[in-house]
């Protein structure tokens, strides 16, 4: 007879335990003696971090035992009976398209091959083997490709970052991008943390099994292929225009029937944005964020949270996540936290400069780093319209560039110093704690890039957020400028249906303003593919 597997909870530990001590608490509750449960007999289902008492950090999990190894679907696991989707309700010959390769392109173009659709995935940038190459050349020599780069290219912008694999949104797609990715070669932890991630090392394989996935169940992935317009007749779509990137450098125009597409166009899409302003979309100004990027060494990141227990055995190193309101009303907030990472150049456009940050899986690098980010409105941006918000982040950045001097060299200045400068009592000096960011940075006043009032905004809030993590507002912490993309400024409107005001156009994730970060953008791609097959 097959053992019932049996759930244990609240198992917990301090950090330096050993497997043994893990199994024994685990008998021990479930009654049996110690000793009695083999590792083979037990599989963690969840493991968190209670940092709550810094003299007193445990572990936590949560077990089954008698259990086998875990069953994992993926994304089929959400799939209708094949029949029912395959022949959909017209039976329509024309394939569906999916343009851009992130998160959401990704997953929907890999739902409806699964469906039998046959997709084609057009993508403006390359591979994520050569989008690796162009990027790593970008940030040595400061030679931008605007077709592959942080931000473009397959995997889109959460390719380099710090993988997290964590998001606000109650979705039971989510346990399926889980399981798609461990599918695809991501370490199994990745079902059972609390707090997940992938690094951008394992995101980057990841994401090419997931590439011939598509292949292999029937779907095309084209590369180089830009998307240029879309054609309509009677509030409906008929065709796109596509820009093609040939072997010689040349681009060729074409014109393909399509009458349903997924635009999951990533949040800096801006040439496409453009056109779609000219057309009966309706796009509307969102609230976004602008700020900087705040680096520390880790070990005081470590320190600040695990107190005496920094550097133990079974402790990841420390994240963080803080927010403060302040007396006027704005939020200041930290966005993206990467532990033992690196601040990386992220502009996709000549003559302007933005910041990301990145880490490995073993986030073991001598940084820690996040976005400090103050929320802005509409009614904040210089112009008025749909395109405010993008047209604000542009000028930015571009300002930005005149103060890094040229070449992609960023912005800095030291915490310290940053806020002494506001009292008028200071001088601009390089930075104790050594920047990461590539190619370079220039130290100098951020006064001279940050508009008045972010600038009056980090300033309240860094001794605010210093109280919630001592040592946060050290004046060794580099400060670099710009982060201006932490979410699209703009957002595509689109029914229940999830279709825009033209019939057979699917606005999703990031960029049409639907969702932020690697999983609740794959879990939009997943919920128009869904809806997709229930209109064809």
């Amino acid at each position: 007879m097959t053992r019932q597997p049996l759930i244990l909870q609240d198992l917990r530990l301090p950090p330096g335990h050993s497997e043994a001590e893990l199994l024994d608490q685990a008998a021990r509750q479930a009654g049996l003696a110690a000793g009695a449960v083999a590792s083979a007999d037990c599989r963690i289902i969840r493991k968190s971090v209670d940092a709550r008492r810094k003299g007193a950090i445990m572990l936590q999990y949560s077990v089954e035992l008698f259990a086998g190894p875990p069953d994992i679907k993926g994304v089929a696991a959400l799939m209708p009976t094949a029949g029912a989707v395959v022949s959909g309700r017209s039976g329509t010959l024309v394939r569906p398209v999916v343009a851009g390769a992130g998160p959401a392109g990704l997953m929907a173009a890999l739902y409806l091959a699964l469906a039998g659709k046959r997709p084609l995935l057009i993508e403006q940038g390359k591979p994520v083997e050569q989008r690796q190459a162009d990027v790593a050349r970008f940030w040595q020599t400061g030679q931008l490709d605007p077709f592959s780069n942080v931000q473009f290219g397959e995997g889109g912008a959460g390719t380099f970052s710090d993988g997290k694999l964590t998001t606000g949104i109650k979705d039971p797609r989510c346990r399926a991008i889980l399981e798609e990715f461990a599918l695809a070669g991501a370490p199994q932890e990745i079902l059972y943390l609390a707090k997940p991630h992938i690094g951008t090392d394992h995101l980057r394989s990841a994401i090419r099994q997931i590439r011939e996935k598509i292949i292999q169940n029937g779907g095309e992935v084209r590369f180089g292929c830009r998307l240029t317009g879309l054609q309509h007749q009677s509030g409906r779509l008929q065709a796109i225009g596509i820009e093609q990137l040939r072997e010689d450098g040349s681009r060729e125009s074409a014109e393909l029937s399509a009458n349903q597409l997924i635009l999951a166009i990533g949040h800096s899409a801006r040439d496409t944005f453009g056109w779609l302003a000219e057309l009966p979309v309706d796009i509307e100004p969102k609230p976004f964020s602008i700020g900087v990027r705040i680096e520390h060494l880790q070990q005081v990141i470590d320190r600040a949270q695990y107190g005496a227990a920094a550097g133990q055995q079974n402790l990841p190193p420390a994240e963080y996540k803080l927010a403060c309101h302040l007396t006027g009303g704005r939020s200041v907030y930290t966005f993206c936290m990467c532990p033992g990472g690196q601040v990386v150049a992220s502009a996709s456009e000549a003559g302007g400069v933005v910041t990301n940050g990145m880490s490995q899986f073993a986030r073991d690098q001598v940084n820690a780093n996040s976005a400090l980010l103050v929320g802005v409105e509409p009614a904040d941006f210089p112009e008025p319209g749909p395109l405010g918000g993008m047209h604000w982040q542009q000028q930015l950045e571009r300002q930005a560039f005149l103060c890094g001097g040229g070449h992609f060299k960023a912005p800095a200045q030291r915490a310290g110093e940053f806020l002494r400068i506001s009292h008028g009592r200071s001088r601009i000096s390089e930075a104790v704690l050594q920047p990461t960011y590539l190619p370079g940075v220039t130290w100098c006043d951020l006064a001279d890039c940050l508009p008045a009032f972010i600038r009056s905004s980090l300033i309240e809030a860094l001794p605010l957020l210093d109280r919630k993590l001592p040592g946060f507002a050290a004046d060794d912490a580099i400060l670099t400028g710009l982060e201006t993309r932490s979410s699209s400024p703009l957002r595509i409107r689109r029914a229940s249906n999830l279709q825009a005001s033209i019939a057979g156009l699917y606005p999703c994730g990031e960029g049409a303003g639907y969702a932020g970060g690697i999983m609740s953008a794959a879990a939009d791609g997943l919920r128009c593919a869904e809806s997709l097959l229930l209109q064809d």
